[in-house]
């Protein structure tokens, strides 16, 4: 049932940034940028967390969730290490996450060519 309701939430999330792709004139960048400050501001103020319990992966894996995790992470390196947690808590707490991004990344750019869009 949790992979059914991670699943579901996680589409929804996805539809709902893909109509705003659709019909904004935003670039995507600047959409993706505004997920991961939303997904902060909400996990400041204690509203996203909550959330994650409920959704699990589905909150947690969009671009939002990423959010929340450097949210966290500088919180904590705050708490702990002053305001020098600032520059490397958010990326101590998400340094797996990144780290996949761009070892699979290079993978897919092994067997896949982009075309560039004009």
């Amino acid at each position: 049932m949790a992979l059914l309701k991670a699943f579901l939430i996680g589409g929804v999330i996805c539809a709902f940034v893909q109509i705003f792709i659709d019909k904004t004139k935003l670039m995507p960048g600047r959409i993706m940028v505004g997920l991961v400050v939303i997904g902060t501001i909400l996990g400041f103020f204690g509203i996203y967390q909550p959330f994650i319990d409920f959704a699990g992966a589905g909150a947690s894996v969009p671009l939002v969730g990423f959010g929340n995790t450097l949210m966290k992470g500088v919180k904590e390196a705050v708490d702990s290490d002053g305001l020098l947690g600032i520059f490397m808590g958010g990326l101590k707490a998400s340094a797996v996450g990144i780290s996949g991004a761009l070892i699979f990344g290079f993978i897919g750019s092994l067997f896949f060519k982009s075309k560039m869009q004009g």
